[in-house]
């Protein structure tokens, strides 16, 4: 490991213990309301890391995940809501449902690419709903399902959740869970593309050919970013699910799957480093255009899409490339110093 590298990753393992002891001490400033609103921003955290892996660094454009959220909330809230599971056990659950499903459409996919690729996931999130409405005896159709009150549900979505010895509410329980398994799943991808995986997928984003010369089984590590990928927006539904407590086809819109290409471009792709960033543009930004905004009708989309184009003209890499050129000067003045 190069002088270099090994100061890099300190600055990250610091930042990354840096953001845990914020987080867990966060809710003690905010109130009730506003931890439920924080808990959906880990939601995205986690929708848009698995994102990043697909389009970020392994460059397979996708517009349809908003439909593997779909089928990871569908999976808590038919294991919760029919069956009385325990909702903490759906979770990985939902995201293996969620990741085979990913894995079963990398294979069809692997003969697509660009644009193809996009519209041909963009299908699915535009097919989903109907399915959904059709096969209404498991997801309850346009009705959809309840977990309010359900017995697998902790706390049954109104009462106080005791954990290792302390008394939470329902909301700070939803912020505590969310931001446990998004700091989990952080940690683990920030481990996985690290290493050699992560070299292979950056490898077949920036040159396919170069990569199959080199010896990279190209299918394989292509249908396992889809996998991959999926299994997180997987986990992010099922927590979707537990954070609105009921689900049905509209829970998860079409527009949910561009809100979180939007918040992985905003966040920078290619890097874990800034996603949460585009974590909190896709859940405030919206609400705040519709409450500052004139109330004409589409007043607030137009704001909305103002400001969108001001962020990415004034970060066209993202959050990261900002911080990474914010750094550069320090980081060089670090590495001639330990070479002095």
């Amino acid at each position: 490991m190069t002088r270099r590298r090994a100061i890099t990753l300190g600055a990250q393992a610091g930042a990354f213990l840096v953001a845990v002891a914020l987080l867990t001490v966060l809710p003690h400033w905010l109130g009730d309301f506003r931890a439920s609103q924080v808990a959906y921003v880990g939601i995205y955290f986690i929708a848009i890391m698995g994102l990043n892996i697909l389009t970020g660094y392994t460059g397979q454009i996708s517009l349809g995940h908003g439909a593997f959220m779909a089928i990871g909330g569908y999976t808590t809230a038919i294991m919760v809501g029919h069956h009385n599971v325990r909702d903490l056990w759906t979770i990985p659950l939902a995201g293996l449902v969620a990741g085979g499903a990913g894995l079963l459409f990398g294979v069809p996919a692997l003969r697509l690419s660009g644009l193809y690729l996009a519209l041909a996931t963009f299908a699915i999130a535009v097919a989903l709903p109907a399915v959904l409405k059709k096969f209404d005896h498991f997801t309850g159709g346009t009705q959809g399902i309840q977990l309010f009150g359900r017995p697998g549900f902790t706390g049954k979505g109104y009462e106080n959740v005791h954990v290792l010895g302390q008394t939470l509410t329902f909301n700070n329980w939803l912020y505590y869970l969310t931001w446990t398994v998004a700091a989990v799943l952080f940690l683990i991808a920030w481990l996985v593309l690290g290493g050699r995986m992560g070299r292979t997928f950056r490898a077949i984003r920036d040159s396919e050919i170069a990569a199959t010369s080199s010896g990279v089984n190209l299918p394989l590590y292509k249908t396992l970013a889809f996998g991959l990928s999926a299994f997180y927006a997987g986990v992010a539904g099922s927590l979707f699910a537990l954070a609105t407590t009921f689900v049905n086809p509209d829970t998860f819109p079409i527009i949910l799957s561009l809100y979180l290409l939007i918040g992985a471009v905003i966040s920078g792709l290619g890097s874990l480093w800034g996603i949460a960033a585009g974590a909190l543009f896709i859940q405030y930004v919206p609400d705040l255009a519709s409450k500052y905004v004139s109330k004409a009708p589409g007043a607030p989309s137009v704001a909305y899409a103002v400001i969108l184009i001001i962020v990415v003209l004034l970060l066209p890499f993202g959050l990261t490339g900002l911080i990474r050129k914010s750094a550069r000067p320090l980081t060089d003045r670090l590495f001639r110093g330990h070479n002095q």
